[in-house]
This record gives C-alpha cells, structure tokens and sequence, in this order.
C-alpha cells in the first residue's frame, strides 16, 4: 500500500501544497510500517502492515503530491503544517456514523514518524482506532 494513501482506511486527506518548502523528507527507496490498534466493544487484534514505495525528488516539488488519499464525506476543520511535519483534525462522516480524526506527522530527513487517533460513533456503538506510523529511508531508488 503507497503512503500517500496508507491512512486511506482512515478516510484521511492533507495535501502538501501548503507547505512553504519542500517536505523534510529525503528522497529514495521507503519502507513504512503502520500498526493500529482498536479499542471497542469487539475484541480486534492489531493489524501491522509494512511496505516500502520510492519517493523522488519530483514527488516531494510537486504541487499536486498528497501525503495521504482523499476520501468523500470528510471536512478539514483544521491543520497546520510546515516543512518539518503536519497536524490536523478532521470529522468524516457516513450513513449512520460519524469519524473524529486527530493526526500528527513529523518529517524528520530520513525517517518520519506520527500517529492518527479515530473516535468512531456509528449504530453498532463507539470505536477508538489509535495508528501509529513510521518510516525510514533504505537507500536508494
């Protein structure tokens, strides 16, 4: 699974665009490993993926480069982000439910590492989803 859309699952968005300078990320060959854990009234195992994705130079200057999928029915309601990583809170909602997200993500050259926290309300009951994500550079593509 790419990392610009790793968190599509969480139904998350956040172009880079509005990044003054290009992201703090090296470019080259990525290996990303994302393990998320569920809280709830059903007991679900965490889920650890890993997968690697080469980013180049051109990936990170262009304008159009999202960190992460854009979903349908899910509204920004605040972000801030910079060279150095990006935070922001979202509300995505769906027939009979509704996501509170809270995600943070700090590029730090080499590596990057963040987390995303989900309070899910829906028909079946409440849902916490925490996420954490980190990724280093391998060498090259």
């Amino acid at each position: 699974m790419p990392f610009r859309s790793l968190l599509a699952a969480a139904v998350l968005a956040l172009p880079l665009a509005a990044v003054a300078d290009t992201p703090n990320i090296v470019p080259g060959q990525w290996q990303f490993t994302s393990t998320t854990s569920v809280k709830g009234d059903m007991p679900i195992p965490d889920q650890t993926e890993t997968h690697q994705e080469c980013i180049v130079q051109g990936d990170l200057d262009d304008a159009e480069f999202h960190l992460i999928e854009e979903e349908e029915g899910c509204e920004l309601l605040e972000h801030n982000v910079s060279a150095d990583g990006v935070d922001y809170r979202m509300v995505c909602r769906a027939e009979g439910g509704e996501a509170n997200i809270d995600g943070q993500m700090s590029f730090l050259g080499e590596r990057v590492e963040g987390g995303v926290d989900i309070l899910t309300e829906s028909p079946m009951g409440e849902l916490e989803m925490h996420t954490a994500i980190d990724g280093e550079r391998i060498g090259d593509c």
